[in-house]
């Protein structure tokens, strides 16, 4: 083994919903304007786009029972609750009929946006990482592990106990086959990727002190207060 400049730094992980075991995270993605109403309310038009991804990194993770700090260089930070797909197994150029070969399990995620800074770089037509890929930007529940059709329940998201987000991931434009086929033109996908999958309509901003909640039925919950 090659001698090392420094010692590398750790490697981060999720939890699994009742077992022992952690996942190991290897990339994240996700997947932009996945939900009709939303992408009204963020101004796009009716009619949906093929799929389109951006990325943070892994060590973006905020683990259950960890808090986020509120980020700097904004002003307005905002909640985007979704349905995580843990990878399994890997594949490239995979068909959507093979696609869910791959999940390992699933869980509740919170896509913690710049909203000021995406909005600002879009203008200028700008890459937009800054505005998503930030530190402590992917809040998780744990993964549960899952066999069989994905979730299609009801995902909520709720600020200091008011309800903001609540819709069901069945409203979801690209269903999870179709996105894990799609990423995989893109990334050869190996176990320990997540994918992100988009959120409902209901974004909105979150200060310091909050208390976010959310859940998605049969997969879990998770929450979080924004320090």
């Amino acid at each position: 083994m090659p001698l090392l400049a420094f010692d590398p730094p750790p490697q981060p992980v999720v939890p699994l919903l009742d077992e022992a075991a952690l996942f190991p995270v290897r990339r994240i993605y996700c997947v932009g304007r996945n939900y009709a109403a939303h992408r009204r309310e963020m101004g796009g038009g009716d009619n949906p786009d093929p799929p389109f991804f951006f990325s943070k990194p892994c060590d973006a993770i905020v683990p259950p029972r960890a808090n986020p700090p509120y980020p700097s260089v904004t002003h307005n930070l905002h909640h985007e609750m979704e349905l995580v797909v843990a990878i399994g197994a890997g594949g490239a150029d995979v068909a959507p009929a093979e696609a869910l070969d791959l999940v390992f399990g699933y869980a509740a995620g919170v896509d913690l946006t710049r909203r000021d800074l995406q909005s600002a770089y879009r203008e200028k037509g700008q890459p937009w990482e800054a505005a998503k890929g930030f530190d402590a930007s992917a809040p998780i529940s744990a993964i549960k592990r899952w066999f069989g059709p994905p979730p299609q329940g009801r995902i909520t998201l709720s600020v200091n106990g008011q309800v903001k987000q609540d819709a069901t991931v069945a409203d979801m434009i690209w269903d999870v086959a179709a996105i894990i086929s799609e990423a995989s033109k893109l990334w050869r996908l190996e176990p320990g990727d997540l994918i992100y999958t988009g959120t409902p309509e209901g974004v909105g901003p979150l200060v310091r002190g909050d208390l976010v909640e959310g859940e998605i039925d049969d997969v879990g919950s998770l929450s979080f207060r924004v320090t």
